[in-house]
């Protein structure tokens, strides 16, 4: 298997009336972990950096998407990198020559009118490089700029405004306000399926759901059988990472050796990975 496109992932599940799961790369462990799991699953996975990991990393995106990519070119299974929830107009300029072959540009805290003519820049932009882009439309909860609960009155995507949206944007996949909310550390969200099937029924490009690390294993299947086609997944890796770390250094409280403790973190990671993908094609 290879490093392969992101929109020929997405595609071929849509195609098949299935899912691509993206997760969070913040780490070279992240990054190892999730393709491990992903070959432990015998399914084809997505390695998403968002820009808050490029800030992370000192505002360079080249080390961690070249290591990010190395893993992916090894993996057994078919992996894809992808840059996600960008914002800076710089960093999306960059995508391309870091080897990434998607992008997720995030205009959602503008109002409508400029939202539409700066994502339509970006699409223009990045189709010109051989990129395929995702943006969003709606409040996703947990984002700084969305209100406080993803159950706010006006938050959810609207299916005619999300119509309009991609056709004047021209986007290749749109992500959607249906209930779920980022940095959860909790599986209590309820979807709004029937919204999710009437943005099918509307929305001429693949949908895509952020914040799933809050969703429990039934809304994640009846949200691909709705209509869900690529799932983000961040906060539950971190959790199962910072775990195995805790755990580690409490029961070894002399430990000094990152080896040790970010070890059975990354089999940690893997083992996550593995359950959702196992989930998800169960």
């Amino acid at each position: 298997m290879s490093l392969v496109p992101t929109g020929d992932l997405v595609a071929q599940a849509a195609t098949e009336r299935r899912c691509v799961t993206a997760f969070n790369v913040i780490t070279l462990e992240h990054a190892e972990g999730i393709v491990a799991g992903a070959e432990a699953a015998g399914r084809p996975v997505i390695l998403q950096i968002s820009e808050n990991a490029v800030r992370y990393h000192g505002g360079h995106l080249a080390p961690l998407a070249l290591a990010a990519a190395s893993v992916a070119r090894s993996g057994r299974v078919d992996v894809a990198l992808h840059l996600d929830h960008v914002t800076d107009v710089d960093l999306l300029h960059q995508a391309a020559d870091a080897g990434f072959s998607s992008v997720m540009f995030d205009a959602g805290a503008l109002p409508y009118a400029e939202n539409v003519a700066a994502t339509a820049s970006a699409a223009r932009w990045a189709h010109g490089a051989g990129l395929w882009l995702e943006a969003e439309l709606g409040y996703v909860g947990g984002k700084p700029d969305s209100p406080a609960s993803a159950h706010a009155a006006g938050v959810r995507t609207d299916p005619a405004e999300a119509a309009d949206y991609v056709t004047r944007t021209g986007v290749d996949a749109l992500a959607v306000a249906v209930g779920s909310s980022h940095a959860m550390t909790e599986r209590s969200a309820t979807l709004d399926h029937a919204l999710i099937e009437r943005l099918r029924e509307t929305v001429p490009v693949p949908l895509v759901l952020h914040g799933s690390s809050g969703v429990p294993d039934g809304e994640l299947r009846a949200a691909v059988r709705t209509g869900i086609v690529k799932i983000n997944i961040g906060t539950a890796l971190n959790i199962s990472l910072t775990r195995a770390v805790r755990d580690t250094l409490e029961s070894m409280p002399a430990l000094t050796d990152p080896r040790k403790y970010l070890g059975p973190a990354r089999d940690a990671v893997a083992a996550t990975v593995h359950d959702v993908l196992t989930m998800l094609a169960a």
